[in-house]
């Protein structure tokens, strides 16, 4: 089993700039690919950022694209997400996700993903 923790959501003005972390434990060692999804009330839950595990791939929602940045820590089994300009659309729980199979996958959809976090808010002022 794989367990992820969120943190560093948070209020913030829009314009603003927030950082979250996920950070992975127990049976790290079958990670290929994290994720960050969000999910607004009414909503439903939505890609944002992911990146393999090994290597350099990323790719962004076209909404947060040019804005936010997903990062990996390898050592510490952790996964970070830099939000800049954040705007009141933003507003969401934010998921960590962790996909265990190096099958053929684009990463977008939470299908692919089988380890969650608990969510953290995150949410921006007009």
């Amino acid at each position: 089993q794989v367990q992820l923790v969120e943190s560093g959501g948070g209020l913030v003005q829009a314009g603003g700039s927030l950082r979250l972390s996920c950070a992975a434990s127990g049976r790290t060692f079958s990670i290929n690919r994290m994720g960050w999804f969000r999910q607004a009330p009414g909503k439903e839950r939505e890609f944002v950022a992911t990146i393999r595990w090994f290597g350099d791939s990323t790719d962004y929602a076209d909404s947060v694209k040019g804005r936010f940045t997903i990062s990996r820590d390898n050592t510490r089994y952790t996964i970070y997400l830099q939000m800049n300009s954040l705007k009141p659309e933003d507003t969401s729980v934010y998921y960590c996700a962790a996909r265990r199979s190096v099958g053929l996958h684009s990463g977008l959809t939470e299908y692919e993903y089988d380890y969650w976090g608990q969510g953290t808010q995150v949410t921006v002022s007009s």
